[in-house]
């Protein structure tokens, strides 16, 4: 598995980085795509030494940064960093600390998470995981990626401007999805159910929904730079879209809601008024 991945991350830099920057003769974007396998890799040493899984979501986080910063460097290398760049790093910047702080808060109180419970003692399988995020960050973020360090330069326009009102709404639905489940949590008064209130009562994941959409915003903001395999990367939302609904989101999390509450009146009348993932508006 850690091979295919950093294969297939290696074939995404390749046909992301025509027709963009380079440095020293290395196009930026696939710098981008090797460092954020390597910090993956050198974090996983000691997570697998000391069997933590505590700074997995934050190393994810911090990754984009990283890889953000790179590109934006890379680019200023090269010529001016224009508005489009600047603002799409903003936007996954905001996005990587708002999330990453969310979650390395959630796992700090929980004091673990037991996604991991099985994968820790396994270096292979443990070390699949810190793989697949880097692939996750490649796939996620190259749209923005790609278009930061394009060489093809275009003024903000409708494209920008739609784009980051899909963005503004996917990130402040995916953050009130956060919020509203985290304060449900935290009451002693519903230690063992569900929250089926606030945007919870018209999506069972509005989180993911609001993922989703702010990712499609980001790949609407790149799309008028990316120019022949540049635009490989627009399968970054197709790629969010079906990892959350058909891999590791609403799968693994389905199951755990029908071991703990499948079968109760309750759990199976809201399954059924409320959709899986787009929201009903009545």
């Amino acid at each position: 598995m850690t091979l295919l991945a950093a294969l297939i991350g290696a074939l995404v830099a390749w046909a992301g980085s025509q027709g963009g920057v380079t440095v020293g003769g290395v196009p930026a974007f696939a710098i981008a795509v090797a460092a954020a396998f390597l910090i993956q890799w050198l974090v996983f040493i000691p997570s697998y030494r000391f069997q933590t899984e505590k700074f997995f979501d934050l190393t994810g986080s911090l990754t984009y940064l990283t890889v953000v910063g790179i590109s934006l460097w890379a680019s200023r290398q090269n010529a001016a960093v224009d508005g489009r760049s600047l603002l799409l790093a903003a936007l996954v910047a905001v996005w990587a600390i708002r999330l990453g702080s969310f979650l390395f808060s959630r796992i700090h109180r929980a004091g673990k998470d037991d996604r991991f419970d099985d994968l820790k003692p396994s270096f292979v399988r443990f070390l699949n995981v810190w793989t697949m995020q880097g692939l996750w960050v490649t796939f996620t973020a190259a749209a923005a990626l790609v278009a930061i360090t394009s060489t093809y330069r275009k003024d903000l326009d409708g494209f920008a401007l739609v784009g980051t009102l899909l963005w503004l709404f996917g990130f402040g639905f995916e953050a009130v999805a956060d919020a509203q489940k985290s304060r449900f949590n935290s009451d002693p008064g519903n230690r063992g159910r569900f929250i089926a209130t606030g945007l919870w009562s018209r999506s069972r994941h509005p989180n993911y929904f609001g993922e989703i959409v702010l990712w499609i915003g980001v790949a609407v903001i790149a799309l008028p730079v990316l120019h022949g395999w540049q635009r490989i990367a627009l399968i970054s939302p197709v790629f969010v879209a079906i990892l959350l609904t058909r891999i590791s989101g609403i799968p693994l999390l389905a199951r755990k809601a029908e071991a703990k509450w499948g079968g109760q009146a309750d759990y199976e009348a809201y399954k059924e008024r409320t959709p899986v993932l787009i929201p009903r508006l009545w």
